[in-house]
């Protein structure tokens, strides 16, 4: 396994703690879905990964080709309601229908260099995993 993250919760709720390296975050559900809203829900965490990614590698590809892009923001929204999403877990699959994703690039680009960051944001290595297959093994310790 290349990157540990460590995730931990208490039972009685939905907050969890989470660590990454040298880094702690948190996670939890809004309050209207039980959860105690003390960080973002795990959908958010999975969106924000997506939209961490694609930006980043944007930026790395302008800056390659010496574009004068000065800003990526990418905004990101799931078509699901997180907390629908596994009142049937065991008896139906379960998934996201659909991300959007708009990316909003600031500086002097190009039609055709704003064109090409659009296509290389879908080449981040987490869109190609998410929509690559995945295989998820989950065992006791």
């Amino acid at each position: 396994m290349s990157a540990m993250v460590i995730v931990s919760g208490d039972a009685a709720g939905f907050a969890q703690e989470i660590t990454a390296g040298r880094h702690r975050l948190a996670a939890d559900e809004p309050i209207g879905a039980g959860g105690t809203d003390t960080g973002p829900t795990p959908y958010d965490l999975l969106l924000a990964a997506l939209g961490t990614c694609t930006s980043m590698t944007i930026a790395l590809y302008a800056r390659r080709k010496q574009w004068p892009l000065e800003r990526v923001t990418v905004t990101l929204g799931h078509a699901r309601v997180h907390a629908a999403d596994c009142e049937n877990c065991e008896t139906q699959p379960v998934g996201l229908h659909r991300i959007e994703a708009e990316v909003t690039l600031a500086g002097p680009l190009s039609e055709e260099q704003r064109a090409r960051l659009l296509e290389i944001a879908n080449k981040c290595p987490v869109h190609r995993t998410l929509t690559g297959t995945i295989e998820i093994r989950t065992r006791l310790a």
